[in-house]
C-alpha cells in the first residue's frame, strides 16, 4: 500500500511536470512557426511593383504547404488587416471576410500585448489551444502594402491544437498509472501470499504455543522454525519456558513447603489453643474441687469464669426445688441479678436448658427470645452464649456467657464453653452428692430430720457457745404415747407414718435455730438456744397440744382415741452443766410425764433420776454397753 500511494504520487508528479513542459514546447514550437510563417513573407520583396498581395503572398501559401508536416498541428492560420478582414488564410474561403476578434489587433496598434509570451513580446494565449498573434510590418512591406503604415500593416495569427498533443501524453501516463498499480497489485499479492505461507502460518503456530504457556502449560515447547529469526524467536521461547518450568518446579516445592509449615503453624497454634483451654479446664477443676460444699464452689466458679474466659458478664443458674432456673451466682456481683427465675423454655437460658443444647444470640438487640429481669428496661447491646449443664440426663443449671461486642463467640470457643459447663456441672453433682450424702449421713431417712449422731455434734457446739456467752439452753425429751400399741394393732406401716405426722406437727411449731432431731425408736429431742427454762416448758406445752390437737391417720386405735406425746424439760445450767447430764435429766423429766398418766410435759426435778421404777434412757444403755429399748 505505501508503494502504490508513492507510485501513485510520483505518477501525478510525473505528469504535471511532463504537462508543464509540453505546454512550454507548444509555446516555443507557436512562437517559431510564427516566425517562420513571418520570415516567409519577406521572401516576396523581390515581387514586381504592382503584383496584388494575393500573387505577391502565393509564395507564403507554397512555403507554407511544403513545410506541411512540420504545420500539421496547426489549426488556425491567418493574416488579418488593419481593418479587421482576413487578408491571407489558409482556409481561402475564410478571406475578405471580416475577424470576429479585432480587439486583439487594437491592441497591438496600441502597442499593448494582452498577453506576453515567453521570449519575446509576442501575444499568447492559453486557451482552447496555442494561440499566437505575430505583428507583420516593416520595410518589406512598403513595395505592396502603399498608403499603410509599413511598421503595422497587419498581424498574424497562428493557432496550434494544444489539447491533442496533451491528450496523447495523458495516455501514456495514464497507461503508465495502470501499469504501476497493476505492478503494484501484482508484488502486493506476492508478497501477501509469500509471508502468508512463510511467515504468518510459523507465527500462528508459535503464537498458539504461546497461547498454551500463557494457560499454565509450561510443558509445551514451540516446533523447529528453521534458522531465521523466527526459528531464532521460537529456540529463545523454548529455553524461557524451560526456565520458568524449573523456576514453577522450586515454586511448587516451596509452596509444599509453605503450606506445611502453614499447617504445623496452625497445629502449634491449635496445640497452644489446646493446652490453653485445657489449662483453664485444669486451673478450674483444681480449684472447685477444692471443697465440696456448693456455695462453696458456686462461688468459685463465678470469681475463676469470667476472669480465665474473658466474659465481662456471668452468671450460674441452677434448677430449684420448683423446677425453674435460678440465678445463684453473678458477675459482677450485687447488680441485682441474684434470686432470679426463669422457667424452662423461657428467655435464652430457658431455651438452652428445654433443648439440652447451648443457644447463641449474635446481636442480642435484634434477638425477641432474650428477656431482661430486674429493674433494667434498656435494651442490652452484644452477644450471649447459654450453656446448660446436664449430667446423666438429668439438668443441673445454666451457664451464661455475655460479652459487650457483637458475634464475639467462635465455634471453636463454643465448644470450649461447653467443656467448662461439664467441668462445671460434675463439680455442682459432686457437692450435691456430698450434700445428700451428708444429709444422709446426719438425717433420720424416715422423718426427714437429724439423726442422733447429728443432734449430740449440735448439742455439744451449742453448749460450749452457751458456756461462753453466758446463755440458757433448754432440752425437750418427746417420747410418743403407747406407740408400741400402735405397731401392734395398727402394723408398722402406720407407725411410720405417725412418725412423720408427729415430726412435722413439731417442726411447724418451733423456731429456724431450734433443733429437732429423731433420738431413737419413737422419742425426739428438741434443743431450743438462749431459751430459759419457763420459755421451755411453754414451748414444750405448745408441742404436746398441737400434737393431741391434730387428728392423725390411725389415732383412733390408741387408748386415749389420738397420738399423743409426753415430754421432758431440762435447762443448762440450772440443771446441769454437762451434755450427758443434761439429756439425763431430760430424759428423768420424760418418765416423770409418764408416770403421772401420759400426755404431759414435766419440768425436770432434782431427784428424778433416782426413781427406783424408771428405766434408763437409750442414752444410759448406749453408755453401758446395752442396747436401747425402741419401744416404750
Amino acid at each position: 500500500m505505501p508503494a502504490l500511494v508513492l507510485a501513485t504520487l510520483g505518477t501525478a508528479a510525473a505528469w504535471r511536470s511532463t504537462d508543464r513542459a509540453v505546454r512550454e514546447k507548444t509555446r516555443t514550437d507557436a512562437v517559431g512557426l510564427a516566425e517562420f510563417v513571418a520570415t516567409s513573407f519577406s521572401a516576396v520583396e523581390e515581387t514586381p511593383p504592382g503584383t496584388p498581395p494575393r500573387v505577391a503572398h502565393r509564395a507564403v501559401t507554397n512555403a507554407v504547404r511544403s513545410n506541411w508536416s512540420a504545420l500539421k498541428l496547426v489549426t488556425d492560420l491567418r493574416i488579418v488587416g488593419r481593418d479587421g478582414k482576413v487578408k491571407w488564410s489558409r482556409k481561402i474561403e475564410e478571406e475578405d471576410k471580416a475577424w470576429g476578434d479585432a480587439q486583439r489587433l487594437l491592441a497591438i496598434d496600441s502597442g499593448r500585448a494582452t498577453f506576453d509570451a515567453p521570449g519575446g513580446p509576442f501575444p499568447w494565449s492559453p486557451g482552447g489551444g496555442g494561440e499566437v498573434l505575430y505583428p507583420l510590418g516593416g520595410i518589406g512591406c512598403g513595395g505592396c502594402h502603399t498608403g499603410e503604415s509599413t511598421l503595422r500593416s497587419g498581424v498574424l495569427q497562428l493557432t496550434i491544437d494544444e489539447p491533442a498533443l496533451r491528450t496523447e501524453v495523458a495516455q501514456v501516463f495514464t497507461n503508465a498509472s495502470w501499469f504501476i498499480t497493476l505492478f503494484v497489485l501484482v508484488i502486493g499479492a506476492t508478497i501477501f501470499f509469500a509471508v502468508r505461507a512463510f511467515v504468518s502460518r510459523r507465527i500462528e503456530r508459535l503464537a498458539a504455543v504461546m497461547k498454551r504457556a500463557e494457560e499454565g502449560e509450561l510443558v509445551v515447547r514451540a516446533p523447529d522454525l528453521g534458522r531465521d529469526e523466527l526459528g531464532g524467536l521460537a529456540l529463545a521461547f523454548n529455553r524461557m519456558l524451560a526456565r520458568l518450568t524449573d523456576l514453577k518446579a522450586v515454586e511448587i516445592d516451596h509452596q509444599r513447603d509453605l503450606e506445611r509449615a502453614r499447617i504445623e503453624l496452625e497445629l502449634k497454634a491449635e496445640l497452644e489453643r489446646r493446652v490453653a483451654e485445657l489449662q483453664i479446664l485444669y486451673d478450674l477443676a483444681r480449684t472447685i474441687a477444692s471443697s465440696l460444699d456448693l456455695e462453696e464452689v458456686l462461688t468459685r466458679v463465678a470469681h475463676l469464669v469470667p476472669v480465665k474466659l474473658e466474659v465481662p458478664k456471668f452468671s450460674l443458674m441452677l434448677l430449684n426445688a420448683d423446677g425453674a432456673l435460678e440465678v445463684k451466682k453473678a458477675h459482677p456481683p450485687n447488680i441485682g441479678s441474684e434470686g432470679l427465675t426463669f422457667a424452662i423454655g423461657e428467655g435464652v437460658c430457658g431455651r438452652a436448658a428445654e433443648l439440652r443444647r447451648s443457644w447463641y444470640v449474635p446481636d442480642l438487640e435484634q434477638d425477641e427470645l432474650f428477656r431482661i429481669r430486674g429493674s433494667r428496661n434498656e435494651k442490652e447491646r452484644g452477644s450471649l452464649l447459654a450453656v446448660p449443664m446436664v449430667r446423666g440426663g438429668e439438668l443441673l443449671g445454666v451457664l451464661n456467657f455475655e460479652r459487650p461486642r457483637k458475634s464475639d463467640f467462635g465455634p471453636a470457643e463454643m465448644e470450649f464453653f461447653a467443656a467448662v459447663a461439664d467441668q462445671v456441672g460434675l463439680a455442682v453433682q459432686n457437692a450435691r452428692l456430698h450434700e445428700q450424702t451428708v444429709a444422709l449421713s446426719i438425717t433420720d431417712p424416715l422423718t426427714g430430720v437429724p439423726n442422733r449422731r447429728h443432734l449430740f455434734q449440735q448439742l455439744e457446739a451449742e453448749i460450749a457457745r452457751a458456756a461462753r456467752f453466758d446463755h440458757p439452753l433448754s432440752i425437750l425429751m418427746i417420747d410418743i404415747d403407747h406407740f408400741k400399741l400402735l405397731n401392734d394393732n395398727a402394723g408398722h406401716s402406720a407407725g411410720d407414718e405417725v412418725l412423720r405426722q408427729v415430726c412435722h406437727r413439731l417442726k411447724v411449731n418451733l423456731r429456724k435455730v431450734d433443733l429437732l432431731a429423731r433420738y431413737g425408736g419413737e422419742e425426739f429431742v428438741v434443743l431450743l438456744p438462749q431459751v430459759n427454762r419457763e420459755e421451755a416448758y411453754e414451748v414444750a406445752e405448745k408441742l404436746r397440744k398441737s400434737v393431741a390437737d391434730t387428728p392423725m391417720q390411725h389415732g383412733s386405735s390408741q387408748p386415749e382415741g389420738k397420738v399423743t406425746i409426753s415430754l421432758g424439760v431440762a435447762t443448762l445450767p440450772g440443771d446441769a452443766k454437762e451434755q450427758a447430764k443434761l439429756v439425763d435429766c431430760a430424759d428423768s423429766a420424760l418418765y416423770a410425764s409418764k408416770r403421772s398418766g401420759r400426755n404431759k410435759a414435766t419440768l425436770y426435778a432434782p431427784g428424778m433420776e433416782l426413781d427406783p421404777t424408771r428405766q434408763r434412757g437409750p442414752k444410759a444403755k448406749e453408755r453401758s454397753g446395752e442396747r436401747p429399748a425402741l419401744k416404750r
